[in-house]
């Protein structure tokens, strides 16, 4: 089945992609390649070859967790350019106003 224009326009329009004719004509060509070798999958023997996700083996390479102290509040404000009651003071970013 091939893609028509009006295919990858309506594709497009779903994606909310504003395309131009020159790159909905591309694009047509590239998803219609696409689809032909999806086709080619299609006719593959595949009887005895085993689904995989991955095409070599995985593990995982996980520490235990441990727990170990934080920081402690002290700590954590040393290098805070201001602070306020024990808090990161820093400018408003939404709403009026810039300052703190």
């Amino acid at each position: 089945m091939a893609l028509t224009e009006a295919d990858v326009r309506h594709v497009a329009l779903l994606a909310r992609l504003g395309l131009t004719d020159a790159q909905v004509a591309g694009l047509k060509t590239e998803l219609n390649s696409i689809l032909e070798h999806i086709d080619q999958l299609q006719h593959l023997d595949l009887d005895g070859v085993e689904p995989t996700t991955h095409a070599v083996p995985l593990t995982n390479a996980m520490r235990d967790d441990v727990v170990v102290p934080g920081l402690s509040q002290a700590r954590a404000l040393e290098n805070a350019p201001e602070q306020r009651d024990g808090a990161f003071l820093i400018p408003r970013i939404v709403g009026p106003g810039g300052g703190a």
